[in-house]
């Protein structure tokens, strides 16, 4: 990657590096001869090659987990918050924002997509924070562009919430969230287990925030992010009283009174039981849910309690922060939101399994020997709803015992069965806890959401509060599918919680034969999903439902022979299937058309040519493109290891057949 490191306001930052000059190494050239079969397993020996180079000597992988620069924005704002900046820190988070911003000033929230405000805004407070001046080119044209958006008032609530601590804005223009809110019991409406779990995380410490409404120095003004800066806050006709949102626009009406008049007893018992809560779900490494946005807030709300920063808890969670960071080879810091070692790690053995390499290779058994110590045997919040319901399964991140997640947990299983382990009898036990926990994880519809049974509350999302990204964690088909697809493979596909499943799978299928990808983009991750999920679990690949699925990714393949869809997807039905040509995208359709039995069809050959085609020398795929979710449309994310590990998965399957062929009994 080429860049100037200087650092100077408008220098060529990273992102802007990686547009110009995406690759360092050139894609491998066309293999000769045109033998498909034959391309495939030199496409996939090289893979697993590079693969097997990138595997921690622990036995995990993880691949940076790439999102949109609040989470740099709000790292200088919270070190400013706390007082603990420094030169260095600050001067790489400015390089890297720089490099991000966008020919017209703005900031975006994925590769290639459009500016985004509130993003806009975070980053450009944080580069006056770096000491970038209002007059300067790139900075004068973000702040045009906000003022046309309709400035600052116009941003989501939490970019307004990251102002008022400054003063920049006023805490009596933000919906009011009471601490009193932990104290609803879980039957209520709107208690705090309504809520997903990484709204819940944030929610509650940002409820003593709202409380206590602090309010530090602000080192200057940003009257140029107003539209009129005597009115900043211009006001707003209220919806009909009638609709639920006016409903919950007068509900708020009623908290902010209740805020001047709250007993103060109250409040502060309401505050400690709030923190208790946060501080009994810290992590052994110190953060919180294992993601950063929980973790910054919690930080600030325990802080504002008079945790001092060399507290222990408050020590662990910046220290926990720090491992958040990627320092690139060019001087830029990038801040992830998540890690994903147990995602990408069972991911990776899948695909080398399905490629391959023997079951008992030393890197499958150091891998299966990391997840098995990994696995989750707390309860943890999802024992609200189903407090019977042993505990087991794996969580996504290094440490996350209060927040296993059904999908890790099912591939990690489907994983576990492709190794053969010098002791049986420890993964056996395992799986068994797993299996039985994500069987009792089900919701009442039969399907399976990430964290959470049931957590389908629609009040949740109508809170002025909550007007960014999802919220509540209700079943998905993508989720769903790899739960059926483990139960399959272990042999329960005539369970009656398999068929349930099945059944919630068919009937979600959109008209035009594909599924809405929740947490990948999207209709093409969603039908990568469930074909194999449904042929795993008994039905014939001659199926209404699975030729529905075939003509559809049939029809929306590139006419390069890959397959793309852009984020724009989630928002404009015209753009379903649709986008460049990804590595990542490409794998998944054709995991789903080779379940279909479709392997010698000419939409699997182009595809599986585009993958050999595309390949760089030494054995990766270069991926700018952003293909995972994290709340659709608002919350993006690039997984760097997608582009390795689902280019192999797919090239192992088109080689070797199906994983697991037959074993789909009772």
């Amino acid at each position: 990657m080429t860049a100037t490191t200087d650092g100077s306001p408008g220098a060529l930052g990273p992102r802007a590096a990686a547009a110009s000059e995406p690759t360092d190494t050139p894609p491998a050239p066309p293999p000769a001869g045109g033998d498909t079969s034959s391309d495939a397993e030199r496409a996939a020996q090289r893979s697993i090659e590079y693969l097997l180079s990138r595997q921690d000597p622990q036995g995990w992988w993880k691949g940076d987990l790439e999102t949109n620069v609040t989470m740099d924005a709000e790292d200088l704002l919270l070190r400013q918050f706390l007082g603990i900046q420094d030169e260095k820190t600050t001067r790489a988070a400015a390089y890297f924002i720089r490099g991000e911003q966008r020919e017209d000033g703005t900031w975006a929230t994925f590769y290639g997509g459009p500016g985004e405000l509130s993003t806009t805004i975070e980053a450009y407070v944080a580069l006056r924070l770096a000491g970038d001046r209002p007059d300067d080119p790139h900075m004068a044209r973000a702040a045009d562009w906000v003022r046309a958006q309709g400035g600052i008032a116009a941003s989501r609530v939490f970019t307004r919430i990251w102002l008022a601590l400054f003063g920049w804005w006023k805490w009596d223009d933000l919906p009011e969230l009471p601490p009193e809110l932990i104290y609803l019991p879980s039957w209520f409406p709107l208690n705090i287990y309504d809520f997903g779990c990484w709204a819940r995380q944030t929610i509650v410490p940002l409820t003593i925030v709202s409380a206590k409404r602090p309010v530090r120095p602000a080192p200057f003004a940003l009257d140029e992010l107003h539209r009129d800066a005597r009115h900043p806050n211009p006001p707003v006709p209220r919806a009909p009283a009638a609709s639920w949102d006016g409903v919950f626009q007068r509900l708020d009406k009623l908290l902010h009174r209740y805020h001047k008049v709250a007993l103060r007893p109250l409040r502060r018992a309401a505050m400690s039981s709030a923190a208790r809560w946060i501080v009994e779900r810290q992590e052994n490494d110190g953060c919180w849910g294992g993601i950063q946005p929980p973790a910054v807030y919690s930080v600030i709300a325990l802080h504002l309690l008079g945790y001092d920063l060399q507290h222990p808890v408050m020590r662990a969670g910046l220290e926990s922060l720090d491992r958040f960071t990627v320092w690139r080879d060019d001087g830029a810091r990038m801040i992830e939101a998540c890690q994903s070692p147990v995602w990408d790690t069972c991911l990776a053995t899948i695909a080398l399994a399905d490629a391959g390499l023997p079951a008992d290779h030393p890197a499958l058994v150091r891998a299966a020997d990391w997840m098995l110590a990994e696995e989750v045997v707390k309860r943890g919040d999802w024992a609200v709803r189903k407090p019977g319901l042993p505990p087991g399964g794996w969580a996504f991140e290094f440490h996350n015992d209060n927040y296993p997640d059904i999908d890790d947990t099912a591939e990690v299983i489907l994983a576990l069965r492709r190794v053969e382990h010098p002791d049986p009898a420890r993964v056996e036990a395992a799986i068994a806890r797993a299996g039985n926990w994500t069987l009792g994880m089900q919701s009442k519809n039969g399907a399976w959401g990430a964290f959470d049974a049931d957590n389908t509350s629609r009040f949740p999302n109508r809170l002025p509060f909550c007007d960014f990204g999802e919220v509540i964690d209700p079943p998905s088909a993508d989720v769903t599918a790899h739960v059926v697809e483990m139960l399959a493979h272990e042999g329960r596909a005539h369970h009656p919680r398999t068929r349930r499943g099945v059944e919630w799978l068919l009937a979600e299928q959109e008209p035009n034969g594909a599924w809405f990808g929740r947490w990948g983009v999207n209709y093409v991750y969603g039908t990568g999903s469930v074909v194999p999920a449904l042929t795993a679990a008994g039905l014939p690949t001659a199926h209404p439902a699975i030729r529905r699925a075939v003509r559809w990714l049939e029809s929306v393949q590139n006419d390069d022979g890959g397959w793309g869809e852009d984020l724009r997807s989630y928002r404009d039905a015209s753009a379903i299937g649709h986008g460049a040509s990804t590595a990542s995208q490409t794998a998944w359709a054709l995991l789903a058309l080779l379940a279909a039995g479709e392997r010698d069809g000419k939409a699997v050959e182009r595809g599986i040519a585009f993958l050999a085609e595309t390949q760089r020398e030494d054995g990766s795929w270069d991926e700018p493109y952003f293909t995972g979710t994290g709340f659709p449309w608002d919350f993006s994310i690039n997984y760097h290891l997608y582009r390795q590990v689902f280019p192999l998965t797919a090239l192992g399957r088109y080689v070797h057949g199906e994983p697991f062929a037959g074993r789909n009994g009772g």
